[in-house]
């Protein structure tokens, strides 16, 4: 409660205020308003004096200079330090690592789910997946965008790797039933799905080049095919593998026949990868030629070398997919 003070305990300034101020008619808001943007009495804008005003705004325009030219400086700093053509921290010292991921396409539109699925005899039901497909393969055809990139491409060969400054061509034509023209096999209800390896700056495979270093884990399959081209052709050893399996005893039964296409494995003439112009990831065609309709089937694919790390709860040097064909 505010107790009023007697006259006798008032200042000489407060008597002077209780009895000799003019009393000003209380204002409208409007009034108010107008009096905030220009007091006439006091030369005050919106509650300061023109002084006031440039004060506070000398102090803003140099605080705000101040920190342009700070952070000017931190950029050009930091650009000294990167290199436009290499990363600075690389394999075991990025954050990225040394483990390259391995991915399918066509993808889900959702971004959790590994479901492709779809209805053979309903041409709309599979459209989905061949306009993906055709998206993804498009930088992968030599009319593709592609640019200052064609006088760079080089026709290689496990005898003949790229030349210093050469990047390796991918071939769309080797993909067996696997092309646009085809529609992917998918009217026919033995659709294909495409692996790659992330791309990571530096990195090299150590391939499974003999077959006495063959690891336990390896599908009987794919050990297999490494002696049948150990036999062939050593040079075709240079590869990081791939096999694609069920991953229960239903699904392998369900799976059907699998072709790799055009290798049954990355060439390892692709690597390293160097940011090179015109570089594309080798791509491996996984064509299911017989899956059972009517049924999901869980498979999981993955990518064999010394230096790729296996773990199926993690992720690591595999993917999975579900493909479900009615």
């Amino acid at each position: 409660m505010t107790v009023k003070k007697r006259p006798s305990d008032l200042t000489s300034l407060e008597r002077f205020n209780l009895y000799y101020r003019e009393k000003e008619p209380p204002l409208t808001t409007r009034q108010r308003m107008k009096r905030f943007v220009w007091n006439q009495k006091t030369r005050q804008f919106c509650g300061r004096t023109a002084s006031s005003w440039y004060k506070i705004c000398l102090f803003y325009f140099t605080f705000y200079a101040a920190l342009a030219i700070l952070v000017a400086i931190c950029m050009w700093t930091f650009l000294q330090m990167l290199d436009a053509r290499q990363p600075r921290w690389q394999l075991d010292g990025s954050i990225i690592g040394t483990n390259p991921g391995l991915g399918f396409r066509p993808m889900p539109p959702e971004v959790a789910s590994s479901v492709i699925w779809y209805r053979g005899n309903d041409p709309g039901s599979y459209q989905f997946w061949v306009q993906e497909l055709q998206q993804f393969l498009k930088t992968y055809k030599r009319d593709g965008h592609r640019s200052g990139a064609g006088q760079n491409i080089h026709n290689c060969d496990f005898k003949l790797p790229p030349p210093a400054g050469k990047v390796c061509d991918v071939d769309v034509n080797s993909w067996g039933p696997c092309v646009d023209e085809n529609g992917f096999a998918y009217h026919k209800s033995t659709p294909c799905v495409f692996l790659k390896l992330n791309k990571i700056y530096g990195w090299k495979p150590e391939f499974y080049n003999s077959s006495d270093t063959l690891p336990q884990s390896m599908p009987d399959d794919l050990k297999e095919h490494i002696r049948n081209m150990t036999a062939y052709d050593k040079n075709y050893l240079n590869m990081v593998w791939v096999s694609c399996q069920g991953e229960n005893p239903a699904d392998r039964e369900n799976i059907g026949p699998i072709q790799y296409l055009p290798y049954r494995g990355f060439p390892g003439y692709y690597f390293p990868y160097t940011n090179q112009d015109g570089y594309l990831s080798p791509l491996v065609a996984v064509h299911l030629q017989r899956p059972k309709t009517g049924m999901l089937i869980n498979i999981e694919c993955r990518a064999w070398a010394h230096n790729i790390k296996y773990d199926r709860h993690e992720g690591m040097g595999s993917v999975h997919i579900e493909i479900m064909v009615e």
